[in-house]
């Protein structure tokens, strides 16, 4: 297969900009404005978003079971998939911020779960084929580093862009996060984006897509549906695989509590404006951006693996710095502490810039691997394992969420929190991070795939074809 050219890189990459700034937006102001805008119990807001969470993580596997089976003249196995998937995020996505709040909690409640459900099944449909896609497009070694760097960076740059849309539609002054009429606004803008992203990826790809994708897909195994997640627990058995989904998987919860509790903690405890939140969210993003030369060129000097634990080391040094802040907050001050919260977060966004796109490269390696050794084009629906895996335990850790806001008596109504319940809200950000990053060092420790396995079994594959 020829080399990807950069400009076929840039238009795949870029669809992961419009699906990235309505996921960030929905993940960053979800459970705030179920809560503080819309005035419903964190309980309901944490079971409606974990629902949605789940349903998201069961659809994956499905979606990419079809995928992979599907033989289009037109769109190839995956184009179609994100072409009617960008449509259906662009409906959705103005629909479930634009929740009259005149409705009973109960009615606002139903709202938001029915447009959650919708909204998870069009970013599945394009998410899980488009992951696969990479793959398929992209099976060199290296070249899915880069690839996968330049995803991330538009990925990135969607998740930075609900912070900008914030500072500039949200009113000026102290709580002005409250307002819904800004998250409307956010939601036509984002939305926008998505289709112009999903569009571009789609027709940017189109000829290196077909053209991976001319051979018909072998015939449908009986019962083939059925076994789909019993095959998933079969992966998860297998060492590589298990070892990169459940570390993945379990890494990812800490950006569950930071992004569902962060904007409590820094609108109830640091006090923080609708213009300072959104810049310490960008620096987040700022430092992920910045980080990936640095990992992908530390990736190709000491491999994937001790890379990724480096990165998981750097973000336990960020929760550190920021947990140390929180704990002095009241004695340091409010504008000082904006400055000391912007660089703490910094170096936690620095160290999970490999998050964002080692895992996603090392579990391509693996499923590269079975393609050599079996010829089976199975990227999809392995693709969907991983995302089914990473959905289950995030909708367990936002149901825990929810729940745990009620627990600590957190008040909506109140546009001052006690300062129990602000300690509350940092023990769950800060200790609901720490644990989860360093259970996902450990699990990574058993992944044992280098790059001189793929380069072995690649050569021995070519050599395979050569006498054919």
């Amino acid at each position: 297969m020829k080399k990807l050219k950069t400009g076929t890189k840039l238009c795949y990459a870029i669809g992961n900009l419009g699906y990235g700034v309505v996921s960030q937006a929905m993940t960053t102001f979800m459970m705030f404005f179920g809560t503080s805008v819309l005035g419903i119990r964190g309980s309901l807001v944490g079971l409606c978003v974990a629902l949605s969470a789940f349903w998201d993580g069961l659809s994956d596997p499905i979606v990419g079971y079809l995928s992979d089976i599907t033989h289009s003249k037109f769109w190839g196995r995956r184009l179609g998939y994100l072409f009617f998937g960008t449509l259906g995020i662009v409906v959705f996505n103005v629909l479930l911020w634009s929740v009259p709040n005149s409705l009973s909690e109960i009615a606002k409640f139903f709202w938001l779960l029915l447009m959650l459900l919708a909204l998870e099944t069009a970013n599945t449909c394009f998410a899980t084929p488009y992951v696969a896609l990479g793959i398929d497009i992209a099976p060199g070694y290296n070249e899915q580093s880069t690839l996968q760097g330049y995803k991330t960076v538009f990925f990135i740059l969607g998740m930075v862009l609900p912070s900008v849309l914030m500072m500039i539609f949200m009113p000026g002054g102290e709580q002005g996060q409250l307002a819904q009429s800004g998250y409307i606004y956010i939601a036509y803008t984002t939305s926008a984006i998505s289709l112009i992203s999903g569009l571009i990826a789609v027709f940017g790809t189109f000829k290196r897509a077909r053209a991976v994708h001319t051979e018909q897909p072998k015939k449908k195994e009986k019962n083939a549906f059925f076994k789909i997640f019993y095959n998933f627990f079969l992966v998860l058995k297998q060492r590589n695989y298990g070892a990169i989904i459940l570390s993945y998987s379990v890494a990812l919860i800490s950006t569950a509590f930071l992004t569902s509790v962060g904007m409590h903690i820094f609108t109830y405890c640091f006090h923080f404006n609708a213009t300072q939140i959104p810049i310490i969210m960008a620096g987040l993003f700022v430092g992920t951006i910045l980080s990936q030369p640095f990992w992908i060129y530390l990736s190709r000097r000491i491999d994937k693996k001790p890379t990724l634990r480096w990165s998981y080391f750097v973000i336990l040094i960020g929760i550190f710095l920021t947990f140390w802040v929180f704990v002095f907050r009241e004695s340091i001050g409010t504008s000082v502490n904006f400055y000391l919260v912007l660089v703490c977060i910094f170096v936690c966004g620095f160290g999970s810039g490999a998050l964002y796109s080692l895992p996603m490269s090392m579990f391509a390696d693996n499923v590269t691997m079975d393609k050599l050794k079996t010829g089976e084009n199975k990227s999809a629906t392995y693709s969907g394992y991983m995302t089914f895996a990473y959905n289950v335990a995030n909708s367990l850790a936002l149901l825990i969420i929810g729940v745990l806001l009620d627990l600590i008596k957190f008040d909506a109504s109140q546009p001052v929190q006690a300062l129990k319940v602000q300690n509350y809200l940092g023990l769950i950000v800060f200790g609901g991070c720490a644990i989860s990053i360093s259970v996902a060092m450990a699990i990574i420790s058993r992944y044992n795939l280098k790059r001189s396995d793929i380069l072995k079994q690649q050569l021995l594959s070519k050599q395979k074809n050569k006498k054919k």
